[in-house]
């Protein structure tokens, strides 16, 4: 049972969301401003703050499982420091294939000082709007895990989601270890719109 706390803070967010959403659609001129309260009012009464993802491969092990997991991922209408924090599991476009998208632990933000391991490499400060994302099967080498050591920087633009659950099996399922700040953000949502048996349905084995 929700508890009516629950309910309100959940509101707050699927508000928040859709005024962002039907903003952004507006400034693209893609609905008129007579079309801008009735599109926030039909995010928030008819959209989910969440979607499924299936996500194949090891380089997520052990926070997703090595054989893959079903993934119920935050919508975030705008990718941003207020909005994402290092420590977070995101969902990302692929730098090298648009089409596809993968899921890997954020772990700097603009303004971190990146260091390597290489004395060849000098150091350099990441630049606005960029983010550093990694694997966190350390078990891989990096060309293997296929994050920010293979391909540099991305643009915090192509973050879409944050994983917020993981079922592995029917069984062996629970919530994802994001920043502290994140599942804070996210508990309310989780606790309204996680579905297990339906995650389970769609599940991949």
């Amino acid at each position: 049972m929700v508890s009516l706390s629950t309910w309100f803070r959940y509101i707050a967010h699927k508000l928040e969301y859709s005024a962002t959403i039907s903003w952004k659609n507006y400034k693209r001129g893609q609905i008129t401003d007579r079309e801008l309260g009735d599109a926030v009012w039909k995010n928030l009464f008819q959209g989910k703050l969440t979607y499924m993802h299936w996500n194949k491969g090891a380089e997520m092990a052990p926070s997703i499982g090595e054989q893959g997991g079903t993934l119920l991922v935050r919508k975030l209408p705008a990718a941003d420091p207020r909005r994402v924090f290092v420590g977070d599991v995101v969902v990302l476009k692929d730098p090298d294939n648009p089409d596809n998208f993968l899921v890997r632990r954020l772990a700097a933000i603009e303004g971190y000082e990146m260091l390597s391991t290489d004395e060849k490499d000098d150091p350099f400060v990441l630049e606005k709007d960029e983010c550093w994302v990694l694997a966190d099967n350390e078990a891989l080498k990096a060309k293997e895990a296929n994050d920010s050591r293979k391909f540099g920087p991305v643009s915090m633009t192509d973050i879409v989601g944050r994983v917020i659950y993981c079922l592995r099996t029917a069984v062996d399922h629970g919530p994802v270890q994001n920043s502290h700040f994140s599942m804070r953000k996210d508990s309310p949502v989780l606790e309204v719109e996680l579905d297990v048996d339906e995650m389970a349905k769609n599940h991949k084995s």
